[in-house]
């Protein structure tokens, strides 16, 4: 079987099925790993100069780890069976993708909003963000919402299933292990500044060219929902680059610019309060409507790219 059939599989499961809380998943595997693993460092070095090398040894071995993990399974697989080998396959990329969680997580704090209930929108918010969400009103849930889709259109389904086009699942299951490392060392704060400065440094390269790709997507996608492509690219060229992230600025300003609001402005962090900049013009106000709006353009981009993928390795590599 092709690994363009893999791609569309796997896809296709991430959509229908998502990630079931019945089912062992990878990246828990991936996050007791990094605790095991931060904790031996930390027991062996304790000077920053130490932790900085030892933060090299953090995605070397997860990362490395979930691909050598991965491809020896498939490689046992394939004296049973190459029926196996495609089903094990398309099941192990499609977790590493999350269209209908983060779907689904949006439409949480949507739903939540429309009956007018703003603690429970605020506690749906906090469990898919990292800011404080216990005193914003419905204007800045929107925002964080909107935020959350479209920053997580890059790591959450563009870039998986970039790196599944790659080098298949074990690379897929690579990339997740480095976006699981950075989601809980790719601090830059004192306890892990110094031990995740590779892991985040990783991270960043590693969505380089999926985040820009997921901006010409949102693009087009802007143009087939009939909202605003010409300032989407707009935002895009003035704004993305203003994003502390190297990436995230990508999907977040082709997404404001689409709709035609501002994202970005002030967060709190555990207390503290972080200024984050503007992404697009307020051409009108924030609505609850604008998460409906984002969650299409997210469905629609990752639709179009999975196809996209599947195309390129049918004709370039072959199936």
């Amino acid at each position: 079987m092709t690994i363009a059939l893999v791609l569309l599989a796997a896809y296709v499961i991430d959509r229908i099925v998502g990630d079931p809380r019945s089912l062992p998943h990878p990246v828990i595997g991936m996050g007791k790993a990094i605790t095991a693993l931060e904790r031996a460092i930390r027991r062996l070095w304790s000077y920053p100069q130490s932790l900085r090398r030892a933060g090299v040894l953090l995605p070397l071995c997860v990362a490395g780890g979930a691909w050598a993990l991965t491809a020896i399974l498939l490689w046992l697989l394939s004296y049973i069976s190459p029926w196996l080998v495609w089903i094990a396959e398309a099941w192990l990329i499609s977790t590493t993708i999350a269209s209908k969680g983060l779907k689904d997580a949006g439409m949480a704090v949507y739903v939540e909003l429309q009956k007018g209930d703003i603690p429970a929108a605020r506690k749906a918010l906090g469990m898919i963000v990292g800011r404080d969400t216990t005193s914003l009103d419905s204007p800045e849930i929107v925002r964080g919402t909107v935020e959350t889709v479209a920053e997580n259109i890059v790591d959450a389904i563009i870039s998986p299933l970039f790196y599944a086009l790659i080098g298949g699942a074990p690379l897929a299951m690579a990339y997740r292990a480095v976006n699981t490392l950075d989601s809980m060392v790719g601090y830059k704060n004192d306890k892990y500044r110094d031990l995740g400065w590779a892991s985040a440094r990783l991270d960043d390269v590693a969505n380089f060219i999926p985040a820009r790709i997921t901006a010409l997507l949102l693009a087009l996608c802007a143009w087939l929902l009939r909202l605003d492509w010409r300032n989407c690219l707009q935002m895009v060229k003035r704004d993305a680059s203003l994003h502390p992230s190297p990436n995230s600025g990508y999907p977040e300003s082709a997404v404001a610019g689409a709709l035609g609001i501002r994202l970005g402005g002030e967060n709190v962090y555990h207390g503290v309060a972080s200024f984050r900049a503007y992404m697009g013009d307020p051409v009108r106000a924030m609505e609850l409507d604008d998460i409906i709006q984002t969650s299409r353009m997210m469905m629609l981009s990752s639709s179009i790219f999975v196809g996209l993928c599947a195309v390129v390795a049918w004709i370039w590599i072959g199936g």
